[in-house]
């Protein structure tokens, strides 16, 4: 019976590396891989005060492509004895991407830019446009949230299924936190399957 997974594909050192060469950073964590926007650790955020120099905001924003795929089930033997394992199937391979933004919102006690406090509840807008190469929008995310921490992260599945080896896309991003400001950025993605269909293979032990 065929299953239909949406992962981080385990396949251990094959996909390791899969590390689009266009992106700005890429890094393997528990969800699986994904592009930051500003390139750097966890910690790495880009920042704005106000023009009173007494409020900033920090974002950082991550795309996770998340290769979808289905199994088939395979029988297997070796001496005398057979036995059944799923493995993934390279021609059913598509991507489901979502998108992860942080906020960071410091407030200044009486002296600007300094003796900043994260405290309080805060609105926070974010949005995001998947951009092909000609710059039509193969998808979009758009909320508004209300009361949220100082500090905080959301992932927001992008709900849009995109076919592999379609070419190179863009993401533009925003998060604004209402009256302090905007911040804003770029972020490539390249939809090649290819090296997932290597993993997929080598695992295989042939192309289908």
């Amino acid at each position: 019976m065929n299953r239909t997974r949406t992962a981080a594909v385990a396949l251990a050192a094959a996909l390791a590396a899969l590390a689009p060469a266009l992106c700005q950073s890429a890094a393997t964590a528990a969800q699986g891989t994904f592009l930051q926007d500003p390139s750097g650790d966890e910690k790495a955020m880009k920042s704005m005060w106000t023009k009173d120099d007494m409020h900033k905001v920090e974002a950082q924003f991550r795309l996770y492509p998340n290769i979808q795929y289905k199994t088939v089930t395979r029988t297997e033997s070796k001496g005398g004895q057979q036995w059944e394992r799923d493995v993934p199937d390279p021609k059913t391979m598509a991507w489901m991407p979502s998108y992860e933004f942080a906020w960071s919102v410091a407030d200044s006690q009486l002296v600007k830019k300094a003796v900043t406090t994260k405290d309080g509840k805060h609105p926070i807008v974010l949005h995001a446009v998947l951009r092909t190469a000609g710059k039509a929008k193969a998808g979009e995310v758009d909320q508004e949230l209300t009361g949220r921490p100082a500090t905080g992260r959301v992932k927001v599945p992008g709900g849009k299924r995109i076919a592999c080896d379609t070419g190179v896309y863009t993401v533009e991003w925003s998060l604004t936190r209402p009256g302090y400001g905007t911040l804003r950025g770029t972020l490539p993605w390249d939809s090649n399957c290819e090296q997932y269909r290597t993993a997929f293979s080598d695992d295989n032990g042939r192309v289908h």
